[in-house]
């Protein structure tokens, strides 16, 4: 245990996910839904080329309420936009389904809610806000654990990804290279000021996001 949390404390000072998402060392190994994010955040520092990686983005929507978008990478090739889910088990979905399941070996069967939906939401409020809502600029990436099975999972979107940990980087080493070009630096640089003035959200706003959307899935 002792070598896994110093090299687990090593990764975590050599990236800026500490800067990116506001959370400490102990703050992201001992939760599970931070520990999920940190480890997609470092896979995608390695990538190349000029890139921005943002964690824990509230982004106000027109109704006066907020989405959090997990991850989102601004580069060149798009915005893409990361849904993290750390789960064990194995995983049931269908992009038109509102639940999809979660199965654990003691037989305990979980619902959550469709992370398609759910980050195409986020990409609506991130389309408002930043003004660019053209499409064919945003990819959807839903991320699950290596420690998962993905079954019988149904996805009819060509720009929504649902993958393992393990498979990110080839799939989007992947898209990269088969994308056009469709940002320039400037229009990076730009996003992401706007965008910066979304992270490290204070426990108010949190709180208040967190309740927002118990009220919402309860409807």
């Amino acid at each position: 245990m002792g070598a896994f949390f110093l090299i687990k404390y090593f990764e975590f000072n050599s990236s800026n996910y500490r800067i990116a998402s506001g959370n400490g060392f102990l703050r992201t190994v001992f939760d599970k839904g931070n520990y999920g994010e940190f480890l997609i955040f470092i896979k995608l520092e390695s990538l190349k080329g000029h890139k921005y990686i943002m964690s824990n983005l509230y982004i106000p929507k027109a109704d006066g309420t907020t989405t959090e978008v997990d991850l989102l990478m601004l580069s060149e090739t798009g915005i893409y936009v990361f849904e993290s889910k750390n789960y064990s088990g194995w995983i049931f979905g269908n992009e038109r389904n509102r639940y999809w399941t979660q199965s654990l070996p003691n037989r305990q069967k979980n619902r959550f809610f469709n992370p398609v939906w759910q980050n195409k939401g986020h990409i609506s409020a991130l389309s408002n806000f930043v003004r660019i809502n053209q499409e064919h600029f945003y990819k959807s990436y839903i991320i699950f654990s290596e420690r998962c099975t993905l079954k019988k999972i149904k996805i009819n979107s060509p720009k929504v990804k649902v993958i393992k940990r393990d498979s990110l980087l080839k799939q989007i080493k992947n898209d990269i290279a088969t994308s056009p070009k469709l940002l320039n630096l400037q229009q990076i640089d730009a996003i992401y000021r706007k965008l910066k003035a979304c992270s490290q959200a204070d426990d108010t706003i949190k709180r208040t996001h967190v309740e927002q959307v118990r009220i919402k899935q309860n409807r």
